[in-house]
């Protein structure tokens, strides 16, 4: 149910409603029909037994008359004893089955039933949405960002690889179905990798020497702005170091080709889709600040978010961890 409203959640209880109400009219019936048997089963074996008594008692009837009738005139003052005497116990006996009867509604009527994850499929049918998060560690150069769709935020990840090797090969290929301004961004991003490769490992020729291909799945998705710089960045450098980013990190914010961050849109709907993803660490630009401190309490809780102006401050957060640690 990844929309603005809740109309499609309110479709989706109603529906495990009807559902658990469908399940327990079948249980009644079934219980109500069994006991039914039970009865009809009970009645039959009293009429049999009724049946012979009385077949038996026929034949001692005669021999028996004058007994019985010189019995009942002189016990006719105790048989009215007698008979209150054994109509009290009858009552009581009913008294306590009406009582059981109630129990036993009372029991059927707080019945409850657990929807959970176990069985919610059951109610309301496969899971329309799958989880976005493809690596449970990213491997080298493999960077997750996070965008903003029609329904909401969602992460994506950038993809690069080395494709050849050699003496001035140096280019960059693109894949993914990507706007023209991506593009751009991903041409500014491998301009900009290449300037802070030379500064921190200046004896690296990756660049100049190899063929790269960047690509950000899903490729049937059409994707375009500007937000995905920085994060394009942080992919190159790190298939060029040979040295993976943090699990738990994304980013996105625009970059510029002095490598600084600039503001982007969205900020609570990729908060939203980070939480969806298991990141604890979110990268935004110093500019977005503000749009952040507005988010309700509960879609900042849990995140550690980082304000970044440079790209500088993105590398130190990247790659300035403990690889041990991170293990």
């Amino acid at each position: 149910c990844r929309e603005a409203g809740v109309r499609n959640l309110q479709k989706q209880i109603e529906k495990i409603y009807r559902k658990i109400a469908l399940q327990l009219v079948r249980k009644g019936a079934l219980i109500e029909s069994s006991v039914s048997s039970e009865q009809s089963d009970e009645l039959k074996e009293e009429g049999a037994e009724t049946s012979t008594d009385s077949a038996k008692s026929g034949s001692t009837k005669q021999d028996n008359e004058t007994a019985e009738e010189a019995e009942i005139i002189q016990s006719d003052g105790s048989a009215d004893q007698t008979d209150s005497s054994l109509n009290e116990p009858s009552d009581t006996k009913d008294v306590k089955e009406s009582e059981k009867i109630e129990e036993s509604e009372v029991t059927k009527s707080v019945e409850k039933v657990l929807v959970d994850t176990s069985n919610l499929p059951d109610f309301v049918g496969k899971p329309v949405f799958h989880a976005e998060r493809i690596y449970d560690r990213t491997p080298v150069g493999v960077v997750m960002g996070l965008a903003w769709t029609a329904m909401g935020g969602s992460t994506l990840y950038i993809e690069t690889t080395n494709v050849e090797q050699g003496e001035g090969k140096g280019a960059l290929h693109l894949t993914g179905q990507l706007g023209e301004v991506m593009k751009e961004s991903a041409q500014i991003a491998h301009t900009v990798a290449r300037g802070i490769l030379l500064e921190k490992e200046p004896e690296n020729p990756f660049f100049a020497n190899s063929k790269l291909h960047l690509h950000v799945p899903a490729g049937a998705t059409p994707k375009d702005g500007p937000s995905a710089g920085c994060t394009m960045i942080t992919s190159l450098l790190s298939l060029a170091m040979k040295k993976p980013v943090r699990n738990d990190l994304a980013m996105t914010g625009e970059v510029t080709l002095t490598g600084k961050i600039l503001p982007i849109g969205g900020v609570k709907e990729k908060a939203i889709a980070a939480r969806r993803s298991d990141v604890k660490t979110i990268i935004f630009p110093s500019a977005n600040r503000r749009d952040f401190d507005e988010l309700a309490p509960n879609v900042k809780e849990g995140l550690d978010v980082h304000f970044v102006d440079d790209y500088s401050q993105i590398f130190d957060l990247a790659f300035g961890y403990d690889e041990k640690d991170e293990k």
